[in-house]
């Protein structure tokens, strides 16, 4: 992807720690206080736990974990963004849900080369009110034995 995008977005903005993530809102299925999770062996570190659902097992994962932040204590805002991933649920706990927004066209860049891995889940940066959004691609966050382990995970 070359300079910026063709289409409006509408995203929903989350944070980790003080930044700003968003991820399409297409890719959105609800946003869940977080529950009590169960701890399951043998899985990513990432993989926080999986959570029942309306009768289906979810996996959930801490965000800052995947993306080797600091990991703080749960809060009052802590929420699980349950998320479609190729298909698959998947629970993402995030520190907090900010809004949705609109994001025109013109105001998408395509993220900077800093890394292979970056790009590799980031689809772009988005400009909002003097505010930067790292623009998430969902189906890029996890390699093939990642993605494989959380559909053990699902059941």
């Amino acid at each position: 992807m070359e300079g910026k995008m063709r289409d409006d977005l509408q995203v929903v903005v989350f944070y980790l720690g003080k930044e700003e993530y968003a991820l399409p809102i297409m890719k959105v299925q609800e946003i869940n206080k977080i529950e009590q999770l169960t701890k399951m062996p043998h899985t990513p570190d990432f993989m926080e736990g999986i959570i029942k659902l309306r009768g289906q097992i979810i996996p959930v994962i801490d965000m800052k974990k995947r993306f080797k932040m600091k990991v703080s204590a749960e809060t009052e805002n802590s929420r699980i963004v349950v998320v479609d991933f190729k298909g698959q649920i998947v629970g993402l706990m995030v520190d907090g849900v900010a809004e949705v927004v609109h994001l025109e066209h013109e105001n998408i860049e395509a993220p900077p080369a800093v890394s292979k891995l970056d790009t590799q889940y980031v689809k772009g940066l988005g400009k909002k009110d003097g505010r930067l959004l790292v623009l998430l691609d969902i189906d890029g966050l996890f390699t093939g034995k990642e993605a494989d382990d959380l559909k053990k995970a699902n059941g």
